[in-house]
């Protein structure tokens, strides 16, 4: 004997509909999307298809709608990297990354060949010396530099060993011939 599938109320239907309209995050929107079609009627198997979902998180989303109503849907995650600096340490880093250069900071063990402008490995060993803090993607290191007022910027391709003298006596011969 086939279970007796789930149905939604008409209130309950313009609810996630509207929900649904209203909703900018697309997690959320999926996880309402996905409720309704259920409490619709339609297959899981087309419900997996259409919201690209699995069995078991469809059947979590619809027991949260249940239990919570729409607070059960949305998106609770609080993300971890935004919080290791507070606001203070933030105003403090935009005061020294405009203060110091890589270079006057890190000797001369810097990722570019002169030290000038900051790249996210030299970026990234500034925070740990400064705040002792290590985020976990280079994405939040880009992030925060922007943040902090600064641009990306393509590094140069120079090797730190290369000898200056012999690239310029190359450049010239170059010219000449």
């Amino acid at each position: 004997m086939p279970k007796r599938r789930p149905e939604l109320t008409e209130a309950q239907i313009n609810e996630l509909t509207r929900a649904y309209a209203e909703t900018s995050e697309s997690l959320t929107r999926t996880r309402i999307q996905a409720v309704r079609l259920y409490g619709l009627g339609y297959r899981v198997d087309k419900i997996q298809e259409i919201t690209s979902c699995s069995r078991t998180s469809l059947m979590t989303w619809w027991r949260h709608y249940r239990t919570a109503r729409l607070s059960g849907l949305r998106d609770h995650r609080a993300g971890g990297n935004h919080t290791k600096l507070t606001s203070a340490q933030r105003q403090d880093l935009k005061a020294r990354l405009q203060q110091y250069t890589p270079r006057a900071l890190l000797g001369p063990h810097t990722a570019t060949a002169d030290g000038q402008f900051w790249t996210v490995e030299d970026f990234q060993r500034a925070i740990g010396h400064w705040y002792g803090i290590q985020y976990q993607s280079h994405s939040s290191y880009y992030e925060l530099l922007v943040a902090c007022g600064f641009s990306y910027q393509r590094t140069e391709r120079v090797f730190k060993s290369r000898r200056d003298l012999q690239v310029a006596e190359f450049e010239e011969q170059v010219e000449k011939n």
